[in-house]
């Protein structure tokens, strides 16, 4: 388990009468962040009436080159990370990332992608919408999770899901911020979304799909009508937005080029993260705090921040499983 910094904590004294005081721990949240408003009033409530946002053109095309060239060294093993070893030399930029479909956390090891996490218009958006449906919401906004897809040709996509499922707050604020490192379109497994989906704030069961042609292993939600399903198909530097409740899936690549998105999930900063139980800890008062303030104030700066470890995880499917069985045949 990682560091925690410390808490400050009271003492005693008395009151007018002489009987003691208990004094509390001094609850003190961080120093606000400042960002930028970014969307119209008009966006917000298409986020909160939908479930998503489109916003083109949010990054520039050398800050697009720059989060490439990171998901080159992060799959060389150029940044310290205990299961990303260093690639030998002779190995080609697009043959070190061909073999990938994501990478979970890489937030942890890359000051690149956690600059991304922590970029003024990304979080200026998120402080405007990820909490919009509360009524006094103050636009302060963490993160807690980083996903690097690169998605190559013939990789699969992932089945139908909500992001709540795996990530729970406590006020339906989980939100994705998803960044088109490429143009995304139908042919090279684009997000598809059920818009809308979210309003009711059901959580849907999930299964075994039975398709790894198509989806990954993860497991998938059931028990709807998909039928109004729409693409949503992006030029490169665009951001989608998507709130933690909204249903989406994306297909099998089936182009001839990456699909490469970085996409970053936070949540309202005052909401618990329940993201795990540790021995003795209650659902109610479960609190995960490897986390990133980006908008607005950490009301729980006192208690301290987890440290992340030094390691990534590697997301899998049958492709990534056949070309090992190849390496070893």
């Amino acid at each position: 388990m990682g560091q925690r910094s410390p808490h400050p904590l009271g003492g005693t004294g008395k009151n007018r009468r002489g009987n003691p005081i208990i004094k509390t721990m001094n609850f003190e949240a961080s120093t606000p962040i400042e960002v930028p408003k970014i969307v119209s009033e008009e966006q917000v409530q298409f986020f909160v009436d939908n479930g998503y946002l489109v916003v083109p053109d949010l990054l520039a095309m050398d800050e697009i080159t720059e989060l490439r060239q990171d998901t080159v060294t992060l799959a060389k093993g150029g940044h310290p990370c205990d299961n990303l070893k260093a690639l030998p030399d002779d190995v080609s930029d697009a043959e070190a990332i061909s073999r990938i479909l994501c990478i979970h956390q890489p937030h942890f090891v890359s000051p690149i992608i956690e600059k991304y996490v922590k970029h003024p218009k990304i979080c200026g958006i998120l402080s405007q919408i990820a909490g919009a449906h509360l009524p006094y919401w103050d636009g302060s906004v963490k993160c807690m999770q980083s996903m690097l897809f690169v998605k190559p040709p013939n990789f699969q996509g992932q089945a139908w899901h909500q992001d709540e499922i795996y990530i729970p707050t406590r006020d339906r604020s989980l939100i994705g911020a998803w960044i088109a490192m490429d143009d995304a379109t139908v042919e090279n497994g684009c997000l598809w979304i059920l818009p809308g989906s979210h309003r009711r704030g059901y959580l849907y069961p999930q299964k075994a799909h039975e398709n790894p042609d198509e989806f990954d292993f993860a497991e998938e939600s059931y028990g709807f009508d998909d039928s109004g399903e729409v693409p949503v198909e992006v030029k490169t530097g665009t951001l989608v937005f998507f709130n933690g409740y909204l249903l989406h899936r994306s297909r099998k690549n089936r182009g001839r080029t990456f699909r490469r998105v970085l996409v970053n999930h936070y949540c309202n900063a005052w909401s618990l993260l329940p993201w795990s139980l540790r021995e003795g800890e209650r659902p109610a008062s479960a609190d995960r705090r490897c986390i990133v303030p980006v908008s607005g104030v950490d009301p729980y700066a006192w208690k301290g921040y987890d440290a992340p470890p030094k390691n990534v995880s590697l997301r899998t499917c049958k492709a990534v499983q056949e070309m090992e069985a190849s390496d070893g045949s």
